[in-house]
């Protein structure tokens, strides 16, 4: 069986990348590690080298979401799994993977959530202390998938990946463990009409990071789009909001964490109100839209 660390960083592409750099350090709380080679730009959020990388392209949305593996030994399995479903996984190279202070790191474009996704065992000697600044930021929480194939995603995750299903708002959408990472949930596969990105989660320490975050999106002009409210599943406490490019980010406070083994079963909720937000806060269209199209395949090859 594969096993995970957590889902650890996130490639987002962005219109205006200075705007972006800016919006990302001062608003949402994440701290500047280094400029790449091709002028993309570094962040961090927990004690890893770095969790999210932003690049300037013609429209916004998900370029890579990486899944941290547990081990070395993680690898040869994956690549059999992703083998046998007929996907095509490619080396990245040792320079890019010293680059982002990787031992190795494999991709693969993922056609069912419309996405690259990297798989990678960062190097030893990354860690080093996060300096919280306007949020107490603990680490990427989650990413969620908008797909128009639901639940041929939802097998592929479970059953090639071997993530984990939580539980399920009617067919809107599933949460998945990175198993076995305890958190209720490193994904989600969202029911939608196109393969665009759904959200990205940091969890914050305090439920104050929530209330001190309404007033700085305010002041920053960023859209307030869901919440602030609790998530029933999860039990988390969360707020959405917009980045300059329209693409849903969210706060969250509190997860249920599942062990490792004899976890509770995996539950089906009906797809009403209550169970979307218990404190009943009204959801903005904008919400969870994307503001375009996940990176193309193509992406995997020129990595590689």
């Amino acid at each position: 069986m594969i096993r995970y660390r957590k889902f650890g960083r996130v490639e987002l592409n962005v219109t205006d990348l200075a705007r972006a750099r800016r919006y990302y350090e001062e608003v949402v709380g994440l701290q500047f590690v280094a400029s790449g080679a091709a002028g993309e730009v570094l962040l961090r959020c927990d004690h890893d080298h770095h969790n999210v990388v932003l690049h300037e392209a013609p429209s916004a949305g998900l370029r890579v979401a990486g899944f941290a593996l547990e081990d070395e030994a993680q690898f040869a399995p994956l690549r059999e799994r992703l083998g046998q479903a007929g996907l095509d996984v490619q080396d990245v190279p040792a320079a890019l993977c010293a680059r982002h202070m990787q031992q190795r790191a494999v991709r693969v474009f993922e056609p069912l959530v419309g996405a690259v996704i990297e798989f990678y065992l960062p190097l030893a000697d990354a860690a080093r202390p996060f300096q919280p600044s306007v949020a107490r930021i603990q680490r990427l929480g989650h990413v969620v998938f908008n797909t128009p194939q639901p639940k041929e995603a939802i097998a592929f995750w479970r059953d090639v990946l071997n993530f984990r299903v939580s539980d399920a708002v009617g067919e809107m959408v599933t949460f998945m463990r990175v198993w076995p990472n305890p958190w209720h949930h490193g994904i989600g596969i969202a029911k939608s009409g196109s393969h665009s990105l759904h959200h990205v989660n940091y969890m914050v320490s305090e439920i104050d990071d929530i209330g001190r975050a309404l007033s700085r999106l305010r002041k920053a002009q960023s859209p307030v789009v869901f919440g602030p409210g609790r998530h029933p599943a999860s039990e988390s406490v969360f707020l959405y909001f917009l980045d300059p490019d329209g693409l849903t980010m969210e706060y969250s406070f509190g997860m249920e964490a599942f062990p490792e083994e004899h976890a509770r079963e995996a539950r089906e909720l009906p797809l009403r109100p209550e169970w979307l937000d218990a404190w009943g806060s009204e959801r903005d269209p904008r919400c969870f839209t994307g503001a375009g199209p996940n990176a193309a395949a193509e992406l995997v090859s020129e990595a590689a």
